[in-house]
């Protein structure tokens, strides 16, 4: 099984259960700290993860269609605040009723008063006067009603908006959550699928490789600070510190990086590229994470690739960290691989900056010892006689399958991979 899937698996599935893949055990125990050597997920595990996330959605479906039965409820005329604001108009209709007629009331007895001759009667004044006044008396009251009125209206109708609002963004929620629910559903149902299938791969398979602790990489000359819109050169050493030739290795590579929450991704803005130390000409690490291969490591000898690391001006600062391992197959069959993936820290600094003098990135987890090493010849370990195949990487890659431990930060967390190799098609 290559990298390349169990990564996607690994990033599938920790949308939904980043919990479940820090708590996986060993692939290899080895007397190493568990968070060096942690397995994927099993079948049952990820059936676990899927079921729960089709619960999850379920709920998520039957929450969203009840907000929208409240909604229509309550946009319904008889809803109780509905039927309240109805009422308040009522009252305020008629309320401006009755002040339109007291207004006029005030205008006819004003005119009846202004139409008194010189001949009227001091009682018929007196009644002009005191009508005026009265009706007067009951414009203003009818003008405090109305007011009060107009203010019950107008917090009646506050309140059943009010309502209505609340539930609309109730509504909206519980689609963003459904919409949500079902992205994890199927991240989960597909990382199922995958292990699945994978699964089915490794039945096919003929042996299982094993780990090689040295079979070491070592990165030097990377910068713990890298300024966005710049390149920075380094190398990666892959020594063979057994006493065997390894027929063909493997050196792997992978960047990841977030800006400084660590909640977004911005591995599409850091580009990792690669070149043999005897070739100018630079090559981007493939998908799949590998590149070509070492035709023979001789016992004891080492091989230096020339790497490049560049990220996009327009990357944020963040954190990144550089992954790299070495896989090994022979002729005769047989295979394997550091067990772990080295891990090299950076920071990203915004475009621009001046970060001064840096120290180099150190690696994550401690590198196997490569003391004691045999070279090829003389006194010292010496580069590698072969070379890296100009002809890619070998189809029989797909056979590693041993435990490498990998780190992958996703959103969530951190997500501990075992990477295991077996026997199979180059697919």
């Amino acid at each position: 099984m290559k990298i390349r899937r169990i990564l996607a698996t690994a990033v599938a599935t920790a949308v939904t259960t980043p919990a479940l893949l820090l708590s996986v055990t060993p692939a290899f125990a080895d007397g190493k700290p568990a968070a060096q050597t942690q397995e994927k997920p099993s079948i049952a595990e990820l059936e676990l993860a899927a079921a729960a996330a089709q619960a999850a959605y379920d709920d998520a479906v039957e929450a969203e269609s009840a907000a929208l039965a409240a909604v229509e409820a309550l946009l319904s005329d008889t809803a109780p605040l509905a039927v309240a604001a109805k009422a308040a108009e009522d009252a305020a209709a008629l309320a401006a009723t009755a002040k339109s007629d007291a207004d006029q009331a005030v205008v006819t007895a004003q005119a009846a008063v202004d139409a008194l001759t010189e001949t009227a009667t001091e009682e018929e004044r007196t009644a002009a006067t005191t009508a005026l006044t009265d009706a007067q008396a009951a414009a203003v009251t009818a003008a405090e009603a109305k007011a009060t009125a107009d203010a019950a209206l107008a917090d009646a109708l506050d309140a059943r908006d009010d309502e209505r609002v609340e539930a609309l963004r109730k509504l909206d929620q519980a689609k963003k959550a459904t919409k949500a629910a079902l992205a994890d559903k199927t991240a989960a149902d597909e990382a199922l699928a995958k292990a699945k299938e994978e699964e089915d791969e490794e039945g096919e398979g003929d042996e299982e490789c094993v780990p090689e602790a040295k079979l070491t990489t070592v990165v030097t000359g990377l910068p713990s600070t890298v300024v966005a819109g710049t390149k920075v050169n380094f190398k990666l050493r892959v020594t063979n510190g057994t006493d065997k030739t390894m027929d063909e290795v493997l050196p792997f590579a992978y960047v990841h990086a977030t800006d400084e929450s660590g909640l977004n991704d911005i591995d599409d803005l850091v580009h990792l590229q690669w070149s043999s130390g005897s070739s100018s000409t630079w090559k981007t690490v493939d998908n799949k994470h590998y590149m070509d291969a070492i035709s023979p490591l001789k016992a004891g000898a080492h091989a230096d690739v020339k790497m490049r690391l560049t990220i996009d001006a327009s990357a944020p600062a963040g954190n990144g960290v550089t992954f790299v391992a070495g896989d090994y197959f022979n002729d005769n069959g047989t295979c394997g691989g550091s067990p772990d993936l080295e891990g090299y820290e950076f920071l990203i600094a915004a475009a621009g900056s001046e970060p001064g003098k840096v120290d180099d990135a150190t690696p994550s987890t401690t590198a196997p010892s490569t003391s004691g090493l045999t070279p090829q010849s003389g006194a010292s370990a010496s580069p590698v006689s072969g070379s890296l195949a100009a002809t890619g990487s070998s189809s029989a890659m797909p056979q590693l399958a041993l435990a490498s431990g990998a780190a992958l930060v996703i959103g969530a967390g951190a997500v501990f991979v075992v990477r295991r190799r077996k026997a199979g098609s180059h697919a």
